[in-house]
């Protein structure tokens, strides 16, 4: 029988996220994995190398805090509202890196494909991932990871990206067993491209269930447990973004935050009153309140039920 993955968020992020990693928190508006993002703040991980798509808060909050050293995505933003003040004032030179100021944030900046491939090669363990969407724009002089190159079978130029082979991926999710066979629906990212391409992988869920459960509906497992190194049980560990199915986004989270980002001081107020100062994601949906909590709830929208059928 295989030994249960399930760990506490505190055991998970001390064995598998080290100081110097690349990692990548996944999930595309949806299943972003905030409870694992502050766990990372509350151990004071430092220089790490930090992955997403689109950053969104949790890595603003991360950088704010001081865990890394580096940033590698595509577009960056608050969506749907504004900026991400703390990942500015460690870009623009009049406010990082001078006496008195954090040091500059190193940055990699792809398109949302380019990201994405590059994860396909880093799972696929290619050298490059080949694709054409940067003709006609700036991105190559940019970023000079981004490469032309002559195709093999002679229809022309395309640009290459490198693999992104992460030390550790962190991927949000609906439920899982014990073994880390783990799934999801609603939108998807890369999830399942990030996990098959780093070499250590925290899945964290909203509820833990046998695994007769996750054989009975095997197409909504998007990652298997064999590359899965923990299972961390975190009901609310997405908010403020959302779980399909669980609880909505939290857009008055998101709305509030513009003006929390805007000003270090009170940035760094919210890290120690919502992060710091608490241990754990139970201690976090406390202090949101009964009331915020039943706010997020969704309406229902049951799927149908498929019969797989069997062999007698």
């Amino acid at each position: 029988m295989p030994t249960s993955k399930v760990a506490s968020m505190h055991d998970a992020v001390a064995d598998l996220v080290r100081d110097g990693d690349t990692v990548a928190i996944e999930g595309f508006t949806h299943l972003i994995s905030f409870t694992a993002g502050h766990e990372i703040i509350r151990q004071r991980k430092r220089d790490l190398t930090l992955a997403r798509l689109t950053p969104d808060l949790i890595y603003d909050q991360m950088i704010a805090a001081g865990v890394a050293r580096k940033l590698i995505f595509s577009w960056l933003g608050n969506p749907g509202v504004g900026g991400l003040g703390a990942i500015r004032r460690r870009i623009e030179p009049a406010t990082s890196g001078g006496e008195g100021q954090p040091p500059r944030l190193e940055i990699e900046e792809y398109s949302h494909f380019g990201m994405v491939g590059r994860y396909t090669a880093g799972a696929a363990n290619l050298p490059f991932y080949p694709l054409r969407s940067y003709f006609e724009t700036d991105m190559p002089r940019a970023n000079p990871l981004i490469r032309e190159i002559e195709s093999p079978y002679g229809d022309g130029k395309v640009f290459a990206v490198p693999p992104l082979k992460p030390d550790v991926s962190i991927v949000h999710a609906q439920r899982a067993d014990a073994n880390g066979n783990t799934q999801i629906w609603g939108l998807l990212g890369c999830q399942k491209e990030a996990a098959f391409a780093a070499d250590r992988v925290i899945v964290v869920v909203e509820q833990l269930v046998d695994e007769a459960v996750i054989r009975a509906d095997p197409n909504r497992t998007i990652i298997p447990g064999l590359i899965v190194d923990a299972v961390v049980v975190e009901p609310y560990g997405a908010h403020p973004s959302y779980v399909q199915g669980a609880y909505d986004r939290d857009n008055r989270f998101y709305l509030a935050w513009d003006a929390i980002t805007r000003d270090e001081d009170t940035l760094q107020v919210w890290l120690r009153d919502w992060v710091y100062d608490l241990d754990g994601r139970p201690a976090y949906v406390e202090k949101l309140g009964p009331e915020r909590i039943a706010s997020l709830k969704p309406g229902t929208a049951p799927s149908g039920s498929v019969d797989y059928g069997r062999y007698e």
